[in-house]
């Protein structure tokens, strides 16, 4: 299982502006300004992976070498059964599925429509299953056969929640009074105290 940036949020969650502010930068002075820019970028591109969850609108492909299928040697029951077949949408919030493909088994692309599948978008991370007492189709024994093109992230940056926009202020402090070891590896390493903020508002599960 893979996952892809197909298309990139155009906007951050925190401003050029809100970052200046919190950083004590005068607003006029703008040396740092491409600087504090990639810091903001790579404090999005961490916490996103932290928590499980895409910031601002983008467009994701998730690529899988088979569909999830049942052990023909266990006994399930409707529950068990949905969970063994159900795959898990990497990123939240989940704004839409706008394909989803597969190799079938002659080697042919197929796609399926909104009735080949169901979708749980109530759950964190959403889950696809299969119809009703149905399976998923057979494919193609190569790699990638499967991909599910969707879309993800808040509506705008006022809705991603504030747990995270703190996050991401206090480590662009950190990494603006630490900006030798940024320029150089261009990361944000681990801090787990720090990163304990972001419990609440992690996708556990996926």
């Amino acid at each position: 299982m893979a996952i892809k940036v197909i298309t990139g949020p155009t906007a951050e969650p925190i401003t050029l502006a809100e970052a200046k502010v919190h950083l004590k930068v005068e607003e006029d002075v703008t040396v740092d300004d491409t600087l504090i820019t990639g810091m903001i970028v790579a404090a999005r591109r961490a916490v996103e992976a932290l928590t499980g969850r895409a910031l601002m609108p983008q467009t994701l492909e998730l690529a899988m070498d088979d569909f999830p299928r049942l052990n023909c040697r266990a006994g399930y029951n409707r529950i068990e059964k949905a969970q063994a077949l159900q795959i898990k949408v990497p990123k939240a919030p989940l704004v839409d599925i706008t394909s989803f493909k597969y190799v079938d088994s002659a080697g042919v692309l197929q796609t399926l429509g909104l009735s080949g599948y169901q979708l749980d978008s109530h759950s964190e991370p959403a889950r696809l299953l299969p119809p009703v007492d149905a399976y998923w189709p057979e494919i193609n024994n190569q790699v990638n056969a499967v991909l599910i093109r969707f879309t993800a992230g808040y509506a705008n940056a006022a809705a991603v929640p504030q747990e995270i926009k703190n996050w991401m202020l206090l480590r662009i402090g950190m990494l603006y009074e630490n900006r030798e070891e940024f320029i150089v590896g261009g990361s944000i390493a681990e801090i787990p105290f720090v990163d304990r903020m972001l419990d609440d508002v992690k996708v556990w599960g996926i």
